[in-house]
């Protein structure tokens, strides 16, 4: 009988030790993260090494961090998973590495590469036109 590699990958993702209270996200294709701590703490990590390349003046590194920072913090000092969630206030724990770890690090840190590269942090080659930074726009 064909066994699909796909299905297969799929059950292996999906079991949870015995040990571990939460069997499922109840939500289909989240799986139960049993190492949460470890794994947005390496994410958080990787964000903060990658801002220190900025100049800690520049507004892009002062409110990215203050976040992250923020974040790292919880993720430290939590040790339940349920207060965690709550403290955070973003749903599940698996979610919120979906939403902040996996995804939105990973751009986080394109945008943060990008933003090194550009130096952007430095002034204007020229002077930008009347009304560029206005808001809203007339």
């Amino acid at each position: 009988m064909y066994q699909n590699p796909y299905i297969n990958r799929f059950k292996a993702k999906s079991k949870v030790s015995s040990e571990f209270p939460k069997k499922t996200t109840g939500i289909t294709g989240l799986f139960v993260n049993e190492h949460p701590h470890r794994t947005l703490s390496v994410v958080y990590g990787r964000i903060l090494r990658a801002l220190q390349q900025i100049p800690e003046d520049a507004a892009y590194r002062k409110y990215t961090e203050a976040i992250v920072k923020q974040r790292l913090f919880l993720v430290q000092s939590e040790n339940s998973i349920e207060k965690l969630e709550e403290k955070i206030g973003m749903g599940q724990i698996e979610e919120v590495i979906e939403q902040m770890s996996f995804i939105k690090a990973e751009y986080e840190l394109e945008a943060t590469r990008a933003v090194i590269e550009a130096k952007a942090w430095e002034p204007l080659v020229e002077q930008a036109p009347k009304g560029q930074w206005a808001w809203p726009i007339v």
